[in-house]
């Protein structure tokens, strides 16, 4: 909601980044790196280094929105060289009751 996302806009401003992508660009080990933090905080913070724009050719939104996509994530702000994503964690999704026809 989008109540939420302002919450989660608040609580990040004030963090310092939790993951960098440099010149290895968006590789396994970053997005394993992100997914694992994803799991244990539900929010993570990543900064895009200059290098990485070099070895990617996109631009920051491009590359903040193909990391959630690939993650399965929610994209909750782009800001300058640095993005947010959200994802429940995998208990809160599993407390989800399924939907009934």
């Amino acid at each position: 909601s989008v109540k939420e996302i302002k919450g989660l806009k608040k609580y990040c401003q004030q963090r310092k980044p939790d993951v960098r992508i440099g010149k290895a660009g968006i590789s396994e080990g970053i997005l394993k790196e992100i997914d694992r933090r994803l799991e244990e905080q539900g929010i993570v913070k990543v900064k895009i280094l200059k290098a990485a724009f070099n070895v990617e050719k996109k631009d920051r939104f491009q590359i903040a929105k193909e990391v959630a996509e690939k993650l399965r994530a929610t994209l909750v702000e782009v800001r300058g060289k640095t993005f947010t994503i959200y994802r429940k964690k995998r208990a809160q999704r599993k407390n989800l009751k399924p939907v009934r026809e």
